[in-house]
């Protein structure tokens, strides 16, 4: 299902031994998707913590664990571990298509040419999770998260352009905690912030 490569191997060995506490495993999931494809959340987890429907890797000294939802995206993907002038971390080369609904499909293709390039002027960027019973169901993040204008955002331009795209979505609900933004780029319109789709 899953490769990892030498380095990949060598660095998750080294990271589990500096743990304080052994019988540890990695659990993988994909959540959401971007512009630059999945998003992965990689994390150690106590090796009894797996769930009965969860696929089983055995890698050389760890186990690997991932979510069912997960496992198609992630058929024939390799893990490296690079250290280079571009950064460091865990790269994933993963072949699958991102979506294989037409349809979120079609959402993903307003996202990534028109939405997107719109509110990372402002600082922000919209993740695609899900599209299901025609409902797109979408994430703010960066300067979007914890904006008072992300209502305005999501009812005035994200919303009604990917309506107008794509006519089997009938809805798109923001499922964003906006309560946990840290440092939002808009101020509310009482301090004379302003949505990027506010016109």
């Amino acid at each position: 299902m899953i490769t990892f490569t030498e380095a990949a191997l060598e660095k998750i060995n080294e990271l589990l031994k500096g743990e304080r506490q052994g019988g540890l495993a990695l659990r993988m999931a994909i959540r959401g998707r971007g512009p630059g494809g999945f998003n992965y959340k990689l994390g150690f987890v106590r090796e009894e913590d797996h769930q009965t429907d969860d696929a089983v890797v055995e890698a050389r000294g760890f186990k690997v664990y991932i979510d069912p939802e997960t496992v198609p995206n992630l058929e024939n993907s390799t893990i490296d571990f690079v250290d280079g002038l571009e950064g460091t971390g865990f790269k994933i080369d993963n072949p699958n298509p991102l979506w294989g609904d037409p349809v979120a499909m079609a959402v993903q293709q307003i996202l990534d040419t028109e939405i997107n390039p719109t509110v990372a002027m402002h600082g922000g960027h919209v993740t695609l999770l899900e599209v299901k019973e025609e409902t797109a169901y979408i994430q703010f993040g960066g300067g979007c998260q914890g904006c008072g204008m992300a209502d305005v955002t999501l009812k005035q331009g994200v919303e009604l352009r990917i309506k107008e795209a794509v006519p089997q979505i009938k809805q798109v609900l923001d499922t964003t905690e906006h309560a946990a933004g840290k440092n939002p780029y808009y101020r509310g319109p009482e301090k004379g912030g302003g949505s990027p789709y506010d016109y």
